[in-house]
């Protein structure tokens, strides 16, 4: 299961976010962006389960993270 996480921050926030997120297994890849999204992770899992665990019980929980949307690849 692919998506990309799109995530709001606290003013700031932006490296130190990406820098985790890098570490967590799963995350593919995270960058600091410009827009109405502050930070986007590409994320892999092996089911929408552990997607939702990840994102919930990972990506959600690191300081600075506000709010988050996930956009499921298809295809």
């Amino acid at each position: 299961m692919k998506a990309f996480v799109l995530l709001k921050s606290q003013v700031g926030a932006g490296n130190a976010i990406v820098q985790t997120l890098r570490r967590l297994p799963g995350v593919r890849e995270a960058e600091v962006t410009f827009g109405p999204y502050d930070v986007i992770a590409i994320v892999e899992t092996e089911s929408l389960e552990g997607l939702g665990t990840l994102v919930t019980n990972g990506v959600q929980t690191i300081p600075g993270v506000i709010d988050t949307l996930t956009c499921l690849v298809v295809g």
